[in-house]
């Protein structure tokens, strides 16, 4: 027993040493791209050759690109860090400035463009994120997309019951906590809104997981507090949502 109980601190205390030291100020934009039908390998590949580079080249910085497993819309969910907002608007100025992408951009589109719609959400790093940097894993991960919706005001209850006990709870149940964000102060969602990465070794291992997660006697009384003092639920019905993705081949979190 003395033997486990040192192994599940030495996970908790890793979990917390992973959390970021100095605040993360930075801006990050959650981008979702549709493709129309049989385009989106067209899409994955001018990204490949083309954009990511040309983002690079103009002071964005790409965390990850992803495609949920199952995708009968044909999306593409990528993620960019800038420095700042006013830095993301000249980044991007310069990016569509730039003759390279305005080649890439008509050669690609010879036979039709290739994104019918584009969805964009800008996100704040929470304190009790992980450092958001590219990562890759070892082996194919997959990854999983959890946005929560919290009830009028709860918010700030919500993110201290992850800092506080959450975080360090889904590490000693084998998920990687990856990134953690709430949507940037200006959009309709921010007042309510907490979206966050996690990494699996596959779907299977993310629903043993949660499951053994659900019935830790720690979350159950993690749960049972906040909400006491919180005066119900920190979520609305039907308030969180997950979507299993897989990394493209080019993205930088894989």
């Amino acid at each position: 027993m003395r033997i486990l109980s040192l192994f599940m601190a030495t996970i908790v205390a890793f979990a917390a040493s992973a959390l970021s030291a100095e605040p993360d100020t930075r801006v990050f934009e959650m981008r979702t791209y549709f493709a129309p039908e049989g385009k989106l390998d067209a899409l994955h590949a001018r990204f490949r050759d083309h954009t990511i580079a040309l983002f690079e080249k103009h002071g964005m910085t790409n965390l990850g690109y992803w495609v949920p497993i199952e995708n009968p819309d044909r999306k593409l969910i990528y993620v960019l860090a800038y420095p700042s907002r006013e830095a993301r608007q000249k980044a991007w100025a310069a990016f569509g400035a730039d003759p390279e992408w305005k080649a890439a951009k008509t050669a690609s589109e010879a036979n039709g463009t290739l994104v019918s719609k584009v969805e964009e959400l800008y996100l704040q790093a929470t304190d009790y994120s992980p450092a958001i940097t590219p990562a890759v894993g070892k082996g194919e991960r997959i990854f999983e997309l959890r946005t929560y919706t919290t009830s009028p005001g709860k918010l700030s209850a919500l993110d201290a019951r992850f800092r506080d006990h959450t975080v360090s709870l889904f590490a000693k149940h084998g998920m990687t906590n990856l990134f953690y964000w709430r949507a940037a102060a200006g959009q309709p969602r921010a007042e309510n809104t907490l979206i966050y990465f996690l990494a699996h070794d596959s779907v299977e291992a993310a629903k043993k997981s949660f499951e053994a997660f659900r019935a830790d006697p720690d979350w159950i009384s993690a749960r049972k507090a906040s909400e006491e003092k919180a005066g119900g639920s920190l979520t609305v019905p039907d308030g969180v949502q997950s979507l299993f993705l897989k990394a493209t081949d080019y993205s930088r979190t894989r």
